[in-house]
């Protein structure tokens, strides 16, 4: 039985690919700050494991606690949906350490298991903002590009171990905590100068049109894990799909 383990599990996209792999038989380690016995079926196949990206004893302790892993899922993120110039560099940093550097260092951690087995598949989550800008999300977009810029990199580093890091990259989805998230983190008021521009970003945001669905980013991922020859980047939701095709 292979074991996948997946960062940021308390809901939205996490969630649904740790109950997805657990459907198929997988034995999953699904991982969050404050992991909450209730939003998984219970399984004997399942892991529950606290797990903060942003240090180091965290990240050791989960690894040693989930044992061997055959992949590693970085899903795990905050949002960060405000004008550069309202964003204070201390919520930009917390972005970042969350992002980008948590990505990097998890990541960092894996490797040596994956290379002395001669095996193994790293799957980051990113973002389809990074192929098509969006206002409001300069920051958000930069941890994003950096984690691909990361992952296209280092997957020219693994490949003489047999190790593959791929991206998948989604749309806008409806059902995850990102909103919740970036106006905690935005910190500070909006400039008085973009408030009636940030009120028609909002109110195109939340518009009707194509969304990316928790499921389809599982099924994704699943498909990239699952495949071989599975390329570089992956969309993931109807959105994100036309936006590569465009």
């Amino acid at each position: 039985m292979k074991t996948i383990l997946i960062t940021g599990c308390s809901s939205g996209f996490g969630l649904e690919i740790a109950r997805v792999f657990l459907q198929r038989d997988w034995r999953v380690i699904a991982t969050m700050r404050h992991p909450d016995q209730t939003v998984l079926p219970k399984s004997a196949n399942l892991t529950l494991l606290p797990l903060d990206v942003t240090s180091s004893q965290s990240i050791r302790a989960c690894l040693d606690a989930a044992g061997p892993i055959d992949v590693l899922v970085n899903n795990a993120g905050v949002g960060l949906l405000a004008p550069l110039e309202g964003t204070s560099m201390e919520s930009a940093r917390q972005l970042f350490e969350t992002n980008t550097l948590g990505t990097f260092a998890v990541t960092q951690a894996v490797i040596p298991q994956f290379r002395e087995r001669n095996a193994g598949t790293i799957v980051n989550v990113t973002s389809m903002v990074t192929w098509r800008p969006l206002p409001l999300l300069s920051v958000y977009s930069a941890s994003k590009a950096a984690v691909e810029a990361f992952t296209t990199s280092l997957a020219l580093e693994l490949q003489q171990f047999n190790v593959r890091a791929c991206l998948v990259l989604p749309g806008r989805a409806p059902d995850t905590r990102f909103g919740d998230n970036a106006r905690a983190l935005m910190g500070g008021a909006t400039p008085a100068a973009y408030e009636a521009f940030v009120q028609r970003c909002f109110a195109g945001m939340t518009s009707d049109g194509e969304l990316t669905q928790a499921e389809e980013v599982a099924e994704a991922v699943w498909e990239v894990v699952n495949n071989p020859d599975a390329p570089m980047r992956t969309p993931a939701g109807a959105d994100a799909v036309k936006m590569a095709a465009q």
